[in-house]
């Protein structure tokens, strides 16, 4: 065997499987293989100047590549089995918030010891929250924030370099079963382990479903979350995000009873391009240090869509949508709240004597004309309902970007160990459809390394 355990992926579930692997097995022979580049080579063309929009590179730096599509997030580790995945329906709910904790002392200990840990418990926000029809969820969350969790991340391959093997824009195409372990193929060489680890991220997913469908392994469809994401002055929501920061308010509809959630607050942050399979959708960032901070907030709301039988394709739904984005207004569209309840598009004219600045540079338009009514119908009411815990949310000027889309993926067959059907071939991470976050992801990765490592002692 080439390696005793290959690693498909240097996304957050990648990079801690790795980590505890050398930690509890030094003497294993480990690779990792990434279809993107290094973290010092990741650098996505838009500088705001002579590239102002997304030119659809062929690996985009900010979803591939060591960190994964984590790296250039605002390095949100949320410590909670109330969303972010459900790792805990697999190893149990205290070993996932175990395996959580574990994974902050890292962050910690790699460069994050400067950072804060904030948590709703106690808040008087759930009091208020639940007066005006919102839900708040329950979470501790440790906010590296862009800058420091990429010095988090320098600080894991620093330590990780001289012990891994890393093979970088080394896209893995497939994976066959042999009779002691597994053979990987990449750029027409192949290299055999006898364990292997899949966790290639949501940018991965039609990698993963082409792969379960070839070694047919079950899988079964997941939701997709559509929506947009919101921008307004830093003051508006600065009494909840100054003592929260993440704020994670759940809403029902009231006409079609749908849940609508708050996703991925960003205070005093910028709106960002994101590049998914040649697709253009928003998400947003922050930073810890306050010189590269804005005066604005930003947050997605977003609305989750399940499907029943016979429709499987959840994301191809989602794609539709953001297509439809894509092709009105070559990439993201921006528009204000006023113009969208007074039925107009939106203007360049009308966004700049607006009252707040857009940090993405955007087409405005009419996103009534992409996002199903449905969904429009329900952002709109969450929107109001925002507004009551923090007056202004529903100002004409609040931009609003779309559409934003999380993708999960199908959701692969794993057992308790997250192992296949295929004895010592595990998927982990956003990869397998069970988790949707860094944190989540992270622990799944310590959790099968030691699994792993535990499996070795015992032959």
């Amino acid at each position: 065997m080439d390696y005793d355990v290959i690693i498909i992926g240097a996304g957050p579930g990648g990079i801690f499987s790795a980590y505890e692997l050398v930690k509890q097995k030094r003497d294993l022979k480990v690779a990792v293989f990434e279809a993107g580049k290094p973290l010092d080579g990741r650098r996505c063309p838009i500088d705001g100047d002579k590239v102002k929009s997304c030119i659809r590179c062929n690996t985009c730096a900010i979803m591939s590549g060591f960190g994964g599509a984590g790296a250039f997030s605002d390095g949100k580790y949320n410590i909670t089995n109330d969303f972010g995945g459900t790792l805990y329906e697999h190893i149990g709910k205290d070993k996932a918030l175990e395996l959580m904790r574990y994974v902050d002392d890292i962050n910690v200990s790699h460069g994050g010891e400067e950072t804060r840990m904030f948590s709703t418990a106690g808040t008087r926000f759930k009091k208020l929250c639940m007066q005006n029809k919102l839900t708040l969820l329950d979470a501790s969350v440790r906010h590296l924030g862009t800058d420091i969790n990429y010095v988090v991340l320098e600080n894991l391959y620093s330590e990780l370099k001289d012990k891994v093997r890393f093979y970088f824009n080394a896209p893995v195409e497939k994976i066959e079963v042999i009779s002691d372990g597994y053979r990987v193929y990449c750029k027409g060489e192949s290299y055999t382990c006898k364990q292997c680890i899949i966790s290639v991220g949501r940018s991965g997913s039609k990698w993963m479903e082409q792969i379960c469908q070839e070694l047919k392994i079950p899988t079964k469809s997941n939701r997709v979350d559509i929506g947009v994401r919101v921008e307004l002055p830093a003051v508006i929501f600065s009494h909840l995000t100054d003592e929260l920061y993440e704020s994670k308010i759940v809403y029902r509809t009231e006409k079609f009873e749908d849940r609508v959630r708050t996703f991925c607050m960003n205070p005093y942050g910028i709106v960002v391009n994101e590049n998914t399979n040649g697709i253009v959708t928003a998400n947003g960032h922050s930073y810890e240090d306050p010189k590269m901070q804005t005066e604005n907030t930003n947050f997605a709301l977003l609305v989750a869509k399940h499907f029943s039988e016979p429709f499987k394709d959840s994301n191809g739904y989602g794609e539709s949508i953001a297509r439809l984005s894509n092709m009105l207004g070559g990439g993201v569209i921006v528009q204000r709240f006023g113009d969208l309840v007074r039925g107009r598009r939106s203007t360049v004219k009308r966004i700049e004597e607006g009252t707040v600045r857009a940090t993405l540079a955007a087409t405005p338009g009419d996103l009534s004309l992409v996002l199903p009514k449905r969904i429009m119908d329900g952002i709109i009411e969450m929107i109001y309902a925002l507004d009551k815990i923090a007056p202004g949310t529903a100002n004409d000027d609040t931009l609003l970007y779309g559409v934003e889309v999380k993708f999960y993926n199908m959701e692969v067959d794993i057992d308790e160990n997250l192992q296949t059907r295929y004895p010592g071939l595990y998927v982990i991470g956003d990869g397998s459809g069970v988790t949707h976050s860094l944190s989540h992801a992270s622990a799944s990765g310590v959790y099968v390394a030691g699994r792993i490592a535990q499996s070795i002692g015992e032959s």
